[in-house]
């Protein structure tokens, strides 16, 4: 990977998942990396998880980087506000903007609830999560980040376009989510594009994350035993890949040949040759439609 350092980052909804996979890899090359997130060791959010912005910042700091937790509640706009006025206090600058704020999985009905089954509160609140908090984020932090050219957006969602216009992501609500954030990064990447810097819209493939890891009770060092009740997750990945696609289109001086598109860990994975921690590149999207859609018994091979 290419030194980041002395690239300012923030990553908007660092505290666990995807965002903080993301956060450690930017710090493991050389990044500074605002973290932002509800949680913190003296305040749970609705999650009521464990995880804390102060710890993604020590892991940031453990990997090389120099990570800074601050608590925002990106749906607040004065908060962000501050945020970004104290970026550019202290830096002057913002080169990354990872917009990761999610924050829905307890919200979701999975069990496939159609539009008038769902919980309206809960439908509303999530794409509140989900659109509004990067709509806000975006709103303040860009003025920053265009005033150099070469700046980097990323918006993070599940599923790549592609997938997604083919499939259903059932429930509605979760559907019009994931979706939306894909588009809010071709219109970003449109109305960057005049100041010299790129959008993509970005997903992870079945991601190992904690929530993940509780769901099937098992810690990513036995994480195979999860196959045991659910054999097609031998294509998860951890959150540390998508954080190496980010570091990777991060320190491209030739990013900009993606902007606007739709990428996967996976596409990145084959382009820039990193690998997930365990060495291999796992191939979620095409493993879905090829192997699990199609009814096949679950066998990663050719897919990591």
């Amino acid at each position: 990977m290419k030194s980041l350092k002395g690239q300012i980052a923030l990553v908007a909804g660092g505290t666990r998942g995807a965002g903080r996979g993301i956060a450690m890899e930017l710090g493991a090359a050389g990044a500074t990396v605002y973290i932002t997130g509800r949680t913190t060791r003296n305040e749970l959010s609705e999650y009521g998880r464990p995880e804390t912005i102060e710890e993604t910042a020590e892991l940031v700091n453990d990997l090389g980087g120099v990570g800074i937790a601050v608590q925002v509640d990106h749906l607040v706009p004065e908060q962000v506000q501050t945020l970004i006025e104290r970026i550019e206090k202290e830096y002057g600058k913002l080169d990354i903007l990872v917009n990761d704020i999610w924050g829905g999985e307890y919200l979701v009905d999975w069990n496939n609830a159609s539009v008038w089954e769902h919980s309206l509160e809960k439908g509303l609140r999530m794409l509140r999560l989900a659109i509004d908090t990067h709509l806000v984020t975006s709103h303040y932090a860009l003025p920053l980040l265009i005033k150099n050219e070469g700046g980097l957006v990323i918006e993070m969602t599940d599923g790549t376009k592609e997938y997604n216009s083919k499939n259903y992501r059932s429930p509605m609500f979760y559907d019009l989510a994931k979706s939306s954030v894909i588009r809010i990064a071709e219109g970003l990447a449109r109305e960057l594009e005049q100041h010299y810097c790129t959008a993509v819209s970005l997903t992870p493939g079945w991601m190992r994350s904690e929530i993940m890891l509780d769901h099937y009770g098992v810690k990513e060092e036995n994480w195979r035993d999860a196959t045991k009740k659910e054999p097609h997750f031998v294509i998860s990945e951890t959150p540390r890949y998508v954080g190496r696609a980010v570091a990777a289109l991060a320190g491209d001086p030739k990013v900009s040949r993606w902007n606007g598109q739709s990428l996967s860990s996976a596409k990145l994975a084959q382009v820039y040759g990193f690998t997930d921690l365990d060495g291999s590149k796992p191939d979620c999207w095409r493993y879905l439609v090829e192997v699990q859609e199609a009814d096949k018994p679950a066998n990663a091979e050719g897919y990591r």
